[in-house]
């Protein structure tokens, strides 16, 4: 896989996340769950797609670049935070604290990665 393609799925789970933290306020606030077969299944369904495609190819460049404070086992953990959020977000009654600390998870590594990318991409780097 191209870097531009790494840089392109993680830009997407990023977004992602960020519909998730959306669609969890939301269902809060009105207090009622999202419709499983309308909402949940499909979302959940386009974040599993994106993130099995991005967790391998994420892992890999985390080994062969070595960059500075991001590791593999932050790439999987997020792999499997991005999917759990992604179902719980249309759920009112999960926890906020968790869900949000989740969030705020995903986003940081998500974050590096892209900065990580850029960053490689000014010194030639693959």
């Amino acid at each position: 896989m191209e870097k531009h393609e790494l840089f392109e799925l993680t830009l997407r789970l990023s977004n992602y996340n960020k519909e998730a933290f959306e669609n969890f306020h939301r269902c809060r606030a009105t207090g009622k769950q999202g419709d499983f077969y309308s909402e949940v299944k499909p979302f959940a369904d386009k974040v599993k797609e994106c993130r099995d495609k991005w967790e391998p190819e994420a892992v890999l460049w985390t080994i062969k670049n070595k960059p500075k404070n991001l590791y593999p086992m932050q790439i999987k953990n997020t792999a499997e935070n991005i999917e759990m959020v992604s179902v719980r977000a249309y759920f009112p009654e999960s926890s906020l604290k968790k869900f949000n600390s989740h969030i705020q998870s995903i986003d940081f590594v998500l974050s590096r990665l892209l900065d990580e990318l850029n960053l490689s991409d000014s010194h030639g780097n693959n």
